[in-house]
């Protein structure tokens, strides 16, 4: 191409335009009078007068562009001077950070030296340029709303980790995350910002004042009297802590509010801007003024309708233009200023986008006319320019800020070859488009308007003081019903507004989904599934490096736009596709797992590795699916030689690089998502610790790559994805299990696919912490019913008193309205009922998943773990997250659904192809939540009888080699309600106490299943085997965890004893909680097992009942006499109330321990109670001083040495009436006489055993059984106990063979 503006000859593209005069009569080209016109109306002057016909000089295409430079020229010389260097100024041009020696800490900059993300404790950096005189401003956008002091400091300023801008003398900031203002010392100033949010940064070193504007908005004078003089130079400067990023606007793009009488650091391109705007001038005239050449006169067009079918005299006199405004375009601060605010003009006439073809017009002429260097960087600048408009743009009530730059958006992404161009280069390479799709929330409520949309404020009232929601439901007012009618008037408004946004929204994807574009390469949508997938691959791969990671808040809003998307392709599909299944069938079919067509990175699968997979099951892999395996790919890379690659890697980058170079991170791969706030160049890693940090032990430079071992998502065509002639894309290797039937388009499988790896990977994350404005919202509304109950009791004559309730009402009263109207926002963007039909159906798409891949067999070990993790956490979500505002009930479905996921938990929680002890782990939390909500239990009993058998079975298998304690819970959650005084939510010591969240699981009302009751009782009478083992463990872990209990408390007792000033460790007490929670849990299940089937104790025909029931007897024994001996250990830690140890006290563990004597004892038949009364009172452990303590009966002598101390109370059954029924009080009181009166009887029976007769092991028993072969003796307690857990002899170690009872000869 030739130079441009030389000779009088030139040519872009194909359009050669030519001096010749022969040439100008080419057909097409109007005539020489008329083309002058048309010239001289489209080419005006800088006033834009015309010269009289007579006077202008004519105009053909010849002498055109001398024409043209002259008039570009006009104006140019009077500006020449505005490129001097400013007086008051010093330092470049181009005003960047100072990344070679301005900075202190650890700091991540972008590659174009603007955004910065905070890496240490408090990190330091200044500009590169400085002033000392004039008026001087910069613009900063916060990204994130944390620590940071932003602000002025001179050279001298001398920064530590502790210590930043403003806290020293000569620098100045503003903190917005405090609302404070720094110098040295700190006062309040200013509002609080919020990320999304302008700061901008004034001095004035005429008056020596500094001030700060947010949002455009003054917060008044921060600094006068500022120190000048000889040798003071301001530079701007920020400090910010941990995470936190901004990014620097010193005038390198116009500046969002520019203030009157302030000049930006940085010089706007004033001649150029001058340029652009002329030649945008001259293309409207074009667009403006139209030839009739049938009349021969110019004529006005409406611009909006424009097109330029093909007239020659336009075309070229477009070319002209454009090839002075195409160079213009490639310029940041020239797109956002000319460009942008054009194309933005002519969408503000309203309408749908699509009424404005003109959009797609000038797109045609960009790339007709421009070169395609000069269309990527006009276009790629122009959507970066939108990007971050948007992102920064003020919430005003009508959102119509938000709507102008998405519109836009829109326009610019129906033209194809330019929507192609950004998809494959640009929205996910070069910026961070997934903000697009997000919806910022307002902190502050007053400048969003929503006092004006949401005029009258409501919040629930329904709490009691414990915080839980009063029984009895409370008439409302009819002032309290009018406003709260009033309030959800105003939510239904903001959702509307809101809706408009979403919708916007919803269309970009549509044009990225779109896959009918195949003009000129691969369809939009294949491009985006691509990068979709890289982008999943970055979130899911760097969980420890934020920079890279997407913000859960945008990627809750991505998920929602993206479902919404995809349904509506789904539809379409199947309204075309009757055949297909609808989007509210949805599933992804189990092949997707496990033949290498969608790549899952590195994530866990159900059955462990990928590489074990393949190993381990390439044969079923063959057999049921025809996959067959590489050799080459079961060459398992071990994660040594992995870290051997990346370490060699980074040190062989490093060592390229100037040593003296701070960029020690080098070139990331991708965007650091908290800096710069739409950018995602590479950054640059600064340190003051150079030395230290140029060879760590785990390089810095290991987030330069990320290893990737299955198939390059980068080379997949439509072809691969969606299969052709015979090929089935990613549906290849179909198992026989899985119907023959068309799903939907392949491309959409792998879309929903990752949106399920959206929500696990942050999104459900983000949905929880949210809740946290509604968790406000009710303590603020206690706090003032609480204040209002105060002001009507405070008496008349303490007036300052109630003038201070009143000042504490008026607090809470400003905070409730704040909250409210805030929680409006959040329920419409976050937790609306369409949102929650969102999660309904993914968590539907996840069930039905599970239970294709199910049917599998061995195949169902390829699925990765976070479909079961999604089912879960989607279910909590919905019943935990959206129910104070929609209710799950009423989704369609809803009953159906529980009891499908139920079934899920049943099955897979103990499920062998299910190797990993997290996922095991959360099914089994997941189950014994489930069982503790009557919804959701019933849903457990309407599943199949035998899973139901099965899962109960599951639940009985031995407590070693597995985590036991939460099985535990859950049997005991099917027993709660039906045990000894065990009908109570909380305990009753705590009744007084501030409670948990009521929505704990463990704090719900009893709901016993008597159903799975009842299948726990055939199961243990009727497998032999089963019961004993399962009973031993049980009894194995009580001794384990009362054991534990005892030790610790002894450590806290000794610890409270102690003269000097001392705290017991917290995690201590915690741990000492837990095993007494433990005891008492095992023993309700032994109660529960009594209960439901007493013969495995007192039939003792059945092998080990007798040994079962004395294991028992010693067990209560023991716990009774640790917990109610007078003055005891266990007395003197419950009356220290220490915090942590709330649960520790003698009702939970006695009223347990009684069930299950009254039970043997009481309700039972005559020979039962006979067996468990002589083992009981057999046991060398046995105190009836323990028993008569449940009834409050204490012994003379212990009466008589606590007479001094009166107000002691003694613990009494008799006590707890609301509790316990007077019906089980009496058979209390029946054991006690029952005991008494045997323990008289066996006293007066008993003889006396001489030393040698007794058992060696235990000293208790006499001795009654003889080991073969070895001949050692013992009593039967002691070796049948040995011999659950071992074959070898107590004594000599010899392999037991057998045991024979053993009778003392009477001549001995």
């Amino acid at each position: 191409m030739t130079s441009r503006g030389a000779g009088t000859a030139f040519s872009r593209k194909n359009y050669r335009l030519s001096t010749e005069p022969e040439k100008s009569k080419v057909t097409g080209i109007v005539n020489s009078r008329l083309l002058n016109d048309y010239l001289h109306r489209v080419f005006t002057n800088a006033d834009g007068n015309q010269p009289a016909a007579a006077y202008r000089k004519h105009l053909t295409f010849q002498n055109l562009q001398e024409h043209l430079e002259r008039l570009l020229a006009e104006e140019n010389g009077s500006e020449d001077s505005r490129d001097q260097v400013a007086e008051g100024r010093l330092g470049p041009s181009t005003v960047v950070l100072d990344h070679t020696s301005g900075f202190e800490g650890l700091l991540l900059v972008d590659d174009d030296l603007l955004g910065v993300i905070g890496h240490s404790n408090f990190g330091s950096i200044r500009a590169t340029t400085c002033v000392y005189k004039g008026k001087w401003i910069y613009e900063v956008l916060i990204s994130s709303q944390g620590l940071m002091q932003i602000g002025w400091c001179t050279l001298n300023c001398r920064f530590n980790q502790e210590e930043g801008v403003g806290d020293t003398p000569d620098s100045y900031a503003y903190d917005g995350n405090r609302v404070r203002k720094w110098n040295v010392t700190t006062t309040n100033y200013g509002k609080s910002w919020a990320a999304g949010d302008i700061v901008s940064c004034l001095i004035d070193l005429d008056e020596g004042t500094i001030a700060f504007c947010l949002n455009g908005i003054s917060l008044g004078t921060a600094f006068d009297n500022i120190t000048r003089g000889a040798g003071m130079a301001y530079f701007p400067a920020i400090s910010l802590s941990f995470k936190e990023s901004v990014a620097f606007n010193f005038g390198s793009r116009p500046l969002r509010y520019p203030v009157e009488g302030y000049r930006p650091l940085q010089d706007p391109p004033v001649a150029d801007l001058v340029k652009a705007r002329k030649l945008l001038g001259y293309l409207k005239n074009v667009i403006h003024i139209g030839i009739d050449v049938t009349e021969g006169k110019l004529v006005e067009k409406d611009t909006s309708m424009w097109q330029l079918q093909g007239e020659p005299t336009v075309l070229i006199t477009l070319a002209h233009i454009f090839n002075y405004f195409s160079p213009l375009m490639c310029k940041v601060y020239l797109v956002e200023d000319v460009l942008m605010t054009f194309l933005l003009s002519i969408l503000e006439r309203g309408g749908a986008v699509d009424a404005h073809p003109l959009i797609q017009q000038l797109l045609d002429l960009m790339w007709l006319l421009m070169e395609e260097y000069e269309v990527h960087e006009c276009l790629k600048q122009l959507l970066m320019s939108l990007l971050r408009a948007y992102r920064f743009s003020p919430i005003i009530p009508d959102l119509g800020l938000q709507i102008h730059y998405l519109r836009l958006t829109i326009a610019v992404l129906k033209h194809e070859k330019s929507r192609k161009y950004l998809l494959s280069n640009v929205l996910f390479d070069v910026l961070r488009s997934v903000v697009f799709f997000y919806i910022k929330s307002p902190l502050r409520v007053e400048e969003a308007g929503l006092q004006e949309l949401i005029p009258t404020t409501w919040w629930p009232n329904r709490f009691t003081k414990e915080g839980k929601e009063s029984k009895e439901v409370k008439e409302e007012s009819a002032e309290e019903r009018l406003r709260r009618r009033a309030y959800e008037r105003g939510c239904q408004r903001l959702k509307k507004r809101i809706e408009v946004v979403e919708g916007l929204q919803v269309q970009i994807l549509k044009l990225l989904l779109n896959n009918k574009d195949r003009g000129g390469g691969e369809a939009s949508r294949y491009i985006f599934l691509n990068k979709f997938r890289k982008f999943l691959q970055e979130n899911a791969s760097n969980r420890g490096n934020l920079t890279v990671l997407c913000p859960p808040e945008y990627m809750v809003c991505f998920l929602h736009r993206l479902i919404a998307a995809l349904r509506f392709f789904w539809d379409g599909h199947k309204a075309k596709m009757p055949a297909a299944l609808s989007s509210e069938e949805a599933y992804i079919p189990p092949q997707l797992f496990y033949n290498g067509k969608v790549d899952y990175f590195d994530l866990q699968r159900l059955g462990g590795l990928l590489s074990h997979l393949k190993k381990t099951l390439k044969d079923d892999l063959a057999a049921k699916a025809n996959v067959l395996i590489d050799p080459a790919e079961l060459q398992a890379v071990t994660m040594d030689d992995l870290d051997e690659d990346e370490e060699s890697a980074t040190s062989a980058a490093q060592s390229q690089r100037p040593s003296a170079a701070l960029a020690i991170g080098g070139a990331l791969a991708r965007p650091g998502w908290l800096s710069s706030p739409t950018l995602g160049r590479a950054n640059r890693f600064l340190s003051t610790a150079a030395v230290s940090l140029m060879n760590p032990r785990r390089p810095l430079g290991t987030l330069e790559k990320i290893k990737v071992r299955t198939l390059s998502v980068e080379q997949r065509t439509e072809e691969d994805i969606e299969g052709s002639h015979g090929n089935e894309g990613l549906l290849l290797g179909r198992p026989p299990e899985e119907p023959d039937q068309s799903i939907t388009e392949n491309s959409l499988l792998e879309i929903l696919d990752g949106i399920v790896m959206m929500y696990n990977l942050s999104v459900h994350q983000q949905l929880g912490k949210m809740v946290g404005v509604s968790d406000d919202v009710n303590e603020y509304a206690m706090a003032l019913k609480d204040t209002e109950e105060k002001i009507s009791r405070c008496p008349k004559r303490r007036r300052d008193i109630h003038e201070e309730l009143l000042k504490s009402q008026k607090v809470f009263s400003e905070k409730l309205n704040h909250l409210s109207r805030r929680l409006a926002w959040i329920n419409v963007t976050i937790y609306s009922k369409e949102k929650m039909q969102d999660i309904y159906w993914l968590l539907r798409v996840c069930i039905r998943t599970i239970e294709h891949g199910d049917r599998t067999g061995s195949l169902f070990a390829f699925m990765p773990e976070f479909y079961l993790s999604v089912a879960m956490n989607s279910y909590s979500a919905l019943k935990n997250y959206f129910s104070p505002v929609n209710s799950m009930e009423e989704l369609p479905g809803y009953e159906e659904t529980l009891m499908r996921l139920a079934a899920i938990l049943a099955k897979h929680f103990a499920d062998s192809r299910i190797v990993g002890t997290d996922i095991r782990d959360s099914l089994m939390q997941a189950l014994a939540s489930y069982v503790c909500y009557p919804h959701s239990l019933r849903a457990v009993e309407r599943i199949p009888e035998e899973q139901r058998i099965s899962m109960m079975k599951n639940l009985l298998a031995p407590y070693e080699q597995r985590p036991w304690a939460q099985t535990n819970w859950i049997l005991v959650r099917l027993w709660r309600g039906c045990g000894f005084g065990y009908r109570y939510t909380r305990l009753p010591h705590l009744l007084k106490t501030k409670p948990e969240d009521a929505s704990l699981p463990s704090l719900q009302k009893p709901c016993p299943s008597t159903l799975l009751q009842r299948h726990m009782a055939d199961l243990l009478r009727s497998d032999r085997d089963l019961a004993p083992s399962f009973l031993n463990s049980v009894l194995n872990q009580l001794n384990w965890a009362f054991s534990e209990f005892i030790g610790m408390i002894q450590e806290i007792q000794q610890a409270a004893e102690r003269l000097e000033r001392n705290f017991v460790d917290s995690r201590q007490l915690k741990v000492c909680a837990t095993c007494f929670d433990l005891s008492v849990s095992l023993l309700r299940v032994l109660e529960m097992t009594v209960t439901l089937a007493p013969e495995i104790f007192l039939d003792w025909n059945r092998p080990s009942s007798e040994l079962l029931l004395r294991r028992l007897a010693q067990l209560l024994n023991q716990v009774l006499n640790r917990v109610t001996a007078e003055r005891n250990l266990f007395d003197r830690v419950v009356n220290l109330r220490l915090p942590g140890l709330e649960s520790v006290d003698h009702y939970p563990i006695l009223v347990a321990v009684t069930g299950i004597l009254v039970r043997l004892l009481v309700d039972t038949d005559v020979q039962g109670a006979e067996r468990a009364t002589a083992v009981l009172l057999a046991d060398p452990c046995f105190q009836l001083r323990s028993i008569q303590y449940l009834l409050g009966h204490a012994e003379p002598l212990a009466l008589a040495a606590a007479a001094p101390a009166t107000d002691k109370r003694h613990f009494s059954l008799h006590t707890y009436t609301e509790y316990i029924s007077a019906e089980e009080l009496a058979k209390v009181d029946k054991m006690l006489s029952h005991l008494s009166e045997e323990s008289k009887q066996a006293a007066a029976t008993t003889l006396p055993t001489s030393e040698e007769d007794l058992c060696p092991i235990c000293y208790a028993h006499p001795i009654s059984a003889i080991f073969r072969p070895c001949s050692h003796k013992s009593c039967k307690a002691c070796i049948n106990q040995h011999l659950m857990n071992n074959k070898d002899c107590f004594f000599c170690k010899a392999t037991i063979t057998g045991v024979d009872d053993f009778t003392k000869p009477p001549s001995s």
